[in-house]
This record gives C-alpha cells, sequence and structure tokens, in this order.
C-alpha cells in the first residue's frame, strides 16, 4: 500500500523538505518538478500550493497533506487535523495575518474600516472576521505585492508576517492580529479509517516532529570530579534528569554526564560548567527528539 503525502510548494517547500530529511526522508527532484521521488517505497508524494492542499485532502486525491492552519481554515473544506508543525519558511514559530494600515492612516481598530477597501489573500476568514465585528468592507483578493496596495489601491490590507519587518519596510503599521497560523498536517476521514494508512502517518508524524524537536537543540557531554558533581548539577538544564556514569577505571574519582539542553543557553552555560569543575566537555546536533 501507498499513503498518497501531499506537500507544500512555494515558500515551505525547501523547509518542509530540510524537516522530511532530518526525520530520515531524502525526497529528491528538480526545482519545477510536481512529483518528487521519496526513498520510502510506502509514501507518495506531489507538491502543490498550500492554498489548494485542503481542497485535495478533501476530495481523496491525497490521503493527506501539510498545509497552513490558515489556508485549511479558509478553505471551508471539510478535512481533519492531525497534529500542528510549528515551523515557517524563517524560523520555528507561529505567523500571523495581520490587518495593517499606512503609518499615518485614521485606522485605529476593525471598526474604522467601515465602507473601506481591504486586499488580502485570505479572503474568507478577513471576510468573516469583519462580520463578526460588525463591519461592512470591500474586500479584494490580492494577486501578490498586497504590501504595495496601500494607499492608492486599498485602505488597507490583510497580510501575512513572520517578523514584521517587511510591513515596517513599506511603511505599514499593524492594527490587530486576525489569525495566528502553523504548518498542520491534515487528512481525511476515508484515510483515517484505514488502519495501514493511519499508522503510516502516524509514523511519519512521529518522526517529522522528533526532528523538529531537535532543531533548537543540542547534546551534552562532560566529564566531572566527583566532589565537584553537585556544583555542576545545580546549574546544568536538561529536558529531564541528566544521565550520569562513572568513568572506567575512576569509579571513586569522575563521573560523566549526558544532557539534551536548548542550543540558545549552551554559550553562556560552557564557561559556567568549566568554572565549577567541569572537563572534556562536548556538545554535538541532534537529528530527533522524540518524547
Amino acid at each position: 500500500m501507498v499513503l498518497k503525502l501531499g506537500l507544500p510548494k512555494g515558500s515551505l517547500q525547501e523547509s518542509t523538505f530540510n524537516i522530511f530529511k532530518k526525520a530520515g526522508f531524502n525526497i529528491t527532484g528538480s526545482s519545477r518538478s510536481y512529483y518528487p521521488s521519496v526513498d520510502d517505497p510506502e509514501l507518495s508524494v506531489t507538491l502543490v500550493r498550500a492554498q489548494e492542499m485542503a481542497r485535495y485532502v478533501a476530495e481523496g486525491i491525497f490521503d493527506a497533506g501539510l498545509t497552513g492552519f490558515d489556508w485549511m481554515t479558509d478553505s471551508g473544506e471539510k478535512v481533519t487535523v492531525v497534529d500542528k508543525l510549528v515551523y515557517g519558511k524563517v524560523g520555528l514559530r507561529p505567523v500571523r495575518w495581520v490587518l495593517a494600515v499606512p503609518e499615518d492612516s485614521n485606522i485605529k481598530t476593525v471598526k474604522d474600516l467601515q465602507g473601506k477597501r481591504i486586499s488580502t489573500e485570505l479572503v474568507n476568514t478577513t471576510k468573516n472576521y469583519l462580520k463578526k465585528h460588525g463591519v461592512t468592507a470591500d474586500v479584494e483578493f490580492s494577486w501578490g505585492a498586497t504590501e504595495a496596495k496601500p494607499p492608492y489601491l486599498a485602505d488597507a490590507i490583510v497580510e501575512l508576517t513572520e517578523t514584521g519587518s517587511s510591513l515596517k519596510a513599506n511603511k505599514l503599521r499593524i492594527v490587530e492580529t486576525l489569525l495566528e497560523s502553523t504548518t498542520v498536517m491534515i487528512a481525511n476521514d476515508k484515510a483515517l479509517k484505514d488502519k495501514w494508512k493511519a499508522q503510516k502517518l502516524n509514523n511519519v508524524m512521529l518522526l517529522l516532529k522528533g526532528a523538529l524537536n531537535a532543531e533548537e537543540k543540542v547534546g551534552l557531554k562532560l566529564n566531572v570530579e566527583k566532589k565537584n558533581i553537585n556544583a555542576v548539577m545545580k546549574i546544568l538544564p536538561a529536558l529531564k534528569r541528566p544521565t550520569v556514569s562513572y568513568l572506567l577505571g575512576e569509579k571513586d574519582r569522575w563521573m560523566a554526564i549526558e544532557v539534551i539542553i536548548d542550543e540558545k543557553t549552551v554559550r553562556e552555560l560552557v564557561p559556567r560548567l568549566k568554572a565549577k569543575g567541569a572537563k572534556d566537555i562536548i556538545e554535538y546536533p541532534l537529528n530527533k527528539v522524540i518524547y
């Protein structure tokens, strides 16, 4: 049997391929190919735009697919979220769809959009947001370059942002956040009711989440004299309790410690460990962390 999997083509493609590689799946193909190969005979991969993924999954063309929670919601299609995978084209954080206006605009809240023109790719979500706030406005689909539309082609935009830097560069001010989104794995009911496909999808997700868990973590090994062990342990963080063992032939004197920690803590932690008596400190990268 084969699990038919849709993967996002476009801005998420490179980061998606990288995560799959760390999870143990090598996906290869030209940049223009929509049908890359994968070194797992039980997987069939097709690339489509994230905006279209929910429709193809709902129609059964794909058993499952990776897309944004935003595009899934905006599509209105009946699919099931298997789990979320927090990553984007820039980093490991959720993205936001925000209402933005020119810096000198009089628009301060969503209520000020009454009778205004709004440009966005996320049309249905924007219309629902306006309806929720009792606002009537003209929502137009944007085919691209949305940030360039105000003030002449639109009074406001609803646009995707990860850092907000592009909006600032275009002299736009964020008014409100409409939606926070992450990448999600979605599937249709038929696939989820198939025992083999459901298990295969769960296995793939386990490895993908393990790869993501490892993205911002590293392993740390160090040796410590027994007399310094308490001082070192007090400042040593870990996902769980550190692994501690005795060095061969040094049971009464030296101990070895191994931990998994956040990579961002290493540069400040290592000098402190050294000062407390730690020796032979080794930092190493991780491919997967399975909780």
